[in-house]
């Protein structure tokens, strides 16, 4: 879809539920950025097309007109698009994908170039955040689709879960607790500790966790906060502290050994990957190829090879 028939969406959505309030949740736009749209327009045709004097927002007559053949121009793009991946035989488009940090950093990429030796003609586009931010992106409709770890929550998305996670501790290699396999999380406060940034699904995860056994952060000698997961390893390999990571995001480290990863020894912490999608989306034949392929992907294949 490009730029033009998105601003059409927007203002057929405002002339069918007169109300940008409505428009904003079913579009998942924030309220400005629906007038935003509407206004600009407004600037193209150099009129107003909605009359918003009385409580209730109409079309004016100019209005009136641009939703008569915006219908139209919205269907036949979309029937345009169909006709021609059907002589082409060719699935082409562009997917943006949104995935919060570990899943970007560490199982996208693969997957995604595994994809593209079957798919050569669509164009992948991911967009990297933690996961508030992702969820941001999908709301505003700025990806397709976004891959998050974390909660998110349900009221606007539909959520799947796809990729199993563990979370562990990492130390180097040198730390007294690198001989041990398992140790109990009650340790964790006796050790400095690295910590992600808020808005992190990893470090809620964590807070979860560790308050489901009785601690909290400020029962923790906390090193220091970071804001990526590569310069959390950095920091334990450098012997300034532990932290907990995804088991995803220290297999290089782990293969090479200049991190051990242990178990918790009350219970593995255990999360999974969701992928989230607006409610009601339209999703195009790319979208779906890549779909189908996430939700079939041996990701265990993955973990075993000790590849990135």
């Amino acid at each position: 879809m490009g730029m033009e028939d998105h601003k059409l969406k927007v203002f057929c959505t405002v002339a069918e539920t007169k109300s940008f309030s409505k428009t904003s949740e079913i579009i998942h736009l924030t309220q400005p950025a629906v007038s935003l749209q509407i206004q600009a327009l407004e600037e193209i045709y150099e009129t107003k097309l909605f009359d918003r004097s009385s409580s209730f927002i109409n079309l004016t007559p100019s209005g009136e007109i641009l939703y008569r053949y915006a219908k139209d121009i919205l269907t036949l793009y979309a029937e345009a698009e169909k006709e021609i991946g059907k002589i082409t035989g060719l699935i082409k488009g562009s997917i943006t994908i949104g995935a919060s940090t570990t899943i970007g950093n560490y199982i996208l990429p693969t997957v995604i170039a595994n994809f593209k030796k079957t798919h050569p003609k669509i164009k992948i586009n991911l967009l990297i955040g933690n996961t508030k931010r992702i969820v941001d992106f999908l709301n505003s409709g700025i990806i397709d689709l976004g891959l998050v770890e974390g909660e998110t929550s349900r009221h606007k998305m539909k959520i799947d879960s796809i990729i199993p996670d563990e979370l562990s501790f990492i130390v180097p290699p040198f730390h007294p607790w690198a001989k041990k396999k398992v140790v109990s999380i009650l340790e964790v406060t006796k050790e400095p500790f690295i910590l992600r940034e808020e808005g992190s699904g990893t470090r809620q995860m964590i807070e979860k966790y560790l308050s489901s056994h009785g601690i909290n952060t400020s029962d923790m000698r906390i090193a220091l906060v970071l804001g990526s997961t590569e310069s959390i390893k950095e920091a334990v390999e450098s012997g300034i502290g532990i932290s907990i990571v995804s088991k995803w995001a220290a297999r290089k480290e782990v293969k090479y050994g200049s991190l051990k990863l242990i178990t918790p020894k009350e219970e593995k912490i255990l999360r999974s990957f969701s992928l989230i999608m607006q409610k009601n989306a339209v999703l195009s034949h790319a979208v779906d190829e890549f779909l189908a392929y996430l939700k079939a992907y041996p990701y265990d294949s993955l973990l075993s090879e000790g590849k990135v």
